[in-house]
C-alpha cells in the first residue's frame, strides 16, 4: 500500500528537501546583485460561485477602484509599478467583465491570461472552449499578444490544481495530453504550481522547468527539465513556473511547522516571515530569482482584505524589505513578462551583468518551437 501522509506530504517532501540543499548550494554571480522578480497570478473569477451579475460587477469595481492607488504607491528598482496578472477563467467569459480588465491593463498595472476548469468534456469541446476564448481576448479586447507568425502567444492557470489529469481519480480533467493542447493552442507557460496540499502536486518543487507530454499518461510535468542559462528548450516542451512551496513555523502552534505555498487570502495575509520563505524557496535560474505569488481576488473576503485592508501594500512593502536586507534588487513582472525573461535566459541572451529586455512591445513572444 502507497504510503499517505498528511496534507499529500509523500508527494512533494523529498522534492522540498532537494531544493532545500540547492538552495544551499546556489551561489550568485558576484559582478551584479541578484534580482527578486515578484509577481502576482490571480485565479481572478468574479462570477465564481454563480453569483448575480450585480455581485459580479461589485467584485470587479473593487479592483477598478482600489488596484491603482495600491500600485502607484510602490515602484521597483527599475522605477515600475508593480503588475496583477488576472487569469481569467474561458468558462465564464463575458464581455464586460475583459472590458473592465482591458482598462486596467491599459495602464500598464495589470494584465489578462488564460484560466481554464473543466471536468471530462471531450477534447474537441476544450479546443473549441479555448481557441474560442484566446481568440476573443486578442481580437475583441485586445489583451494577449501575437507572435511572429500572428498567433496568440499566452500563460496559463489550470483550475483545480488538475493540470494534464493529476488528479488520480481523473476529475477536473479528464485529458492526458492537456500539455500537448495547450501548447498547440498558443500556451508559452504554466503558472498552476504549487498545489499542495492537493494530490496533484507535482514531486518537482521550487522549480522552473520544462515538461514534455506523455499524451498516453496523467501528470507529464511530475519532473522535467531544469530550465538553465544557454540552453536550449527540448522539443515540443512547456515552460512551467512554480511557485514558493516551503515549511516555515507556525504562526499560533510555534512547535510545528505549516506548509508555505505564497498564497494570499484573507486566510493568508503577508507578514515578514512570509516573505522571508518566499524568498529562500524561490526558484533560481542564475542571478534571478522568481518570487510567484498567488490568490484568489474576485471573492469579496480576500478582496477586502488584500485591497482595502492593506494586504497588498503590505507585500509589497514587505518583499522589498527583504530584498533590502538581503542585498538584492527587487522587479516587478506581469506572467507574461516573466515567460519573456525565461525564454532569454534559456537563450543566453541576457545573463547577471547583461540586463534582460523584459519590458518589450506586446506583440514581441518567444519564438514558437515546432
Amino acid at each position: 500500500m502507497p504510503l499517505a501522509l498528511p496534507r499529500h506530504a509523500e508527494l512533494w517532501v523529498p522534492g522540498l528537501v532537494r531544493s532545500w540543499l540547492a538552495a544551499r548550494h546556489w551561489r550568485p554571480d558576484p559582478a551584479a546583485p541578484p534580482i527578486c522578480w515578484l509577481l502576482f497570478t490571480d485565479h481572478f473569477e468574479p462570477r465564481g460561485g454563480g453569483v448575480p451579475e450585480a455581485t459580479a460587477r461589485a467584485r470587479m469595481a473593487a479592483w477598478s477602484r482600489s488596484w491603482p492607488g495600491i500600485a502607484a504607491r510602490h515602484q521597483d528598482d527599475f522605477g515600475r509599478s508593480p503588475v496583477y496578472t488576472l487569469f481569467y477563467p474561458a468558462e465564464e467569459y463575458q464581455p464586460w467583465v475583459l472590458d473592465e480588465l482591458a482598462a486596467l491593463t491599459s495602464r500598464g498595472i495589470a494584465d489578462v491570461e488564460v484560466h481554464l476548469h473543466h471536468d471530462g468534456e471531450p477534447e474537441s469541446v476544450i479546443v473549441d472552449l479555448l481557441g474560442g476564448f484566446v481568440h476573443r481576448l486578442r481580437e475583441r479586447h485586445d489583451l494577449l499578444r501575437s507572435d511572429e507568425s500572428g498567433d496568440t502567444a499566452w500563460c496559463f492557470i489550470h483550475g483545480n490544481w488538475a493540470l494534464d489529469n493529476s488528479r488520480p481519480d481523473g476529475r477536473w480533467c479528464g485529458l492526458d495530453n492537456e500539455l500537448t493542447l495547450l501548447r498547440q493552442l498558443g500556451c508559452r507557460a504554466d503558472f498552476t504550481l504549487p498545489s499542495a496540499p492537493s494530490v496533484c502536486q507535482t514531486s518537482t518543487v521550487n522549480s522552473i522547468y520544462w515538461a514534455v507530454d506523455d499524451p498516453q499518461g496523467p501528470k507529464s510535468h511530475d519532473t522535467g527539465i531544469p530550465l538553465r542559462i544557454g540552453e536550449a528548450a527540448p522539443p515540443d516542451s512547456l515552460l512551467m513556473v512554480q511557485g514558493p512551496l516551503t515549511l516555515r513555523r507556525h504562526p499560533r502552534y510555534r512547535v510545528l511547522p505549516t506548509l508555505e505555498v505564497g498564497e494570499l487570502a484573507a486566510y493568508a495575509l503577508p507578514t515578514a516571515a512570509r516573505a522571508r520563505a518566499w524568498l529562500a524557496a524561490a526558484p533560481r535560474v542564475g542571478n534571478h530569482v522568481f518570487v510567484k505569488l498567488f490568490g484568489h481576488g474576485g471573492q469579496e473576503r480576500n478582496a477586502s482584505a488584500l485591497l482595502d485592508g492593506g494586504g497588498l501594500d503590505r507585500c509589497l512593502t514587505l518583499v522589498r524589505s527583504e530584498c533590502a536586507r538581503r542585498g538584492w534588487r527587487l522587479g516587478f513582472l506581469s506572467a507574461w513578462e516573466a515567460t519573456l525573461l525565461l525564454h532569454q535566459l534559456s537563450r543566453g541572451t541576457c545573463s547577471a551583468t547583461n540586463p534582460p529586455n523584459v519590458w518589450p512591445p506586446r506583440s514581441a513572444t518567444p519564438p514558437r518551437r515546432p
